[in-house]
């Protein structure tokens, strides 16, 4: 049994080690997009496939006999290329996504950035707080009036808004920073994408608390097939099951 598991996440993380624990043969790929990334136990590939055949050859020439994609609930280009690769590289493949955010009546969903920056254009206030990744901002990039804070593991590696604060921080995050951070700014919207979790949920609480608006944009859609679990121990499972030690 040898897995690749497709990471970056806390949840590919916790995966790692919780099959280095079992004996089992992991091997963790990041796409190298953080300077500093969190490594996982055991070996790591840094570094993109080159597409779907690019992870499907991978595939064949490592012996991969199971795949887990437990990548960001956005990182949709890889997740296609994952269906694709194992579908032609025989090869079963594992979704591992948490759940997103429980639904608030209060924000406003959008399908997608270009809807965000749509919604904020004819938002009356000054601050917005994007929270959307640092290659997400150049939907944004087109408005002058107004003022946006920017939070990243790293600095943005492409157009920004013409008007903009970048914060370089990691979570998780507190309430009571996420709180002082949004009164400190005058933050009045607040735009983020439901990436899910606990470790950055607690700026929608703040929001909820502050009366700050919220646009939130909805995940892509999964491709078909293969098997979806929403926990660690569910993917755990999942693969002891193949290796019929279930």
């Amino acid at each position: 049994m040898r897995v690749l598991v497709l990471g970056g996440t806390g949840e590919a993380r916790a995966l790692a080690s919780a099959l280095v624990a079992d004996g089992v043969e992991v091997v963790s790929s990041l796409a190298g997009r953080v300077r500093e990334p969190q490594l996982p136990e055991g070996p790591v590939r840094m570094g993109g496939f080159g597409g779907a055949a690019g992870l499907a050859a991978f595939l064949r020439s490592e012996g991969v006999t199971a795949l887990v994609d437990a990548t960001h609930p956005f990182a949709a280009a890889i997740t296609a290329n994952a269906a694709v690769a194992a579908r032609r590289a025989g090869v079963p493949r594992l979704v591992l996504r948490r759940p997103g955010w429980p639904a608030d009546p209060s924000w406003h969903r959008v399908g997608d950035l270009t809807a965000a920056a749509e919604v904020v254009r004819g938002w009356g206030g000054e601050v917005v707080f994007l929270t959307t990744g640092r290659g997400y901002l150049s939907a944004f990039t087109g408005d002058a009036r107004h003022r946006f804070l920017v939070r990243a593991v790293d600095p943005p590696d492409g157009p920004v808004p013409p008007r903009v604060t970048v914060l370089l921080d990691r979570g998780p995050y507190t309430l009571d920073g996420e709180r002082a951070l949004l009164r400190d700014h005058g933050v009045g919207l607040l735009v983020t994408r439901d990436s899910g979790g606990e470790m950055t949920a607690a700026k929608l609480r703040a929001a909820r608390e502050l009366a700050v608006a919220v646009v939130m944009v909805a995940r892509p859609p999964l491709p078909e097939g293969g098997t979806v679990v929403a926990t660690v121990d569910q993917a755990v499972a999942w693969i002891a099951a193949l290796t019929g030690s279930a």
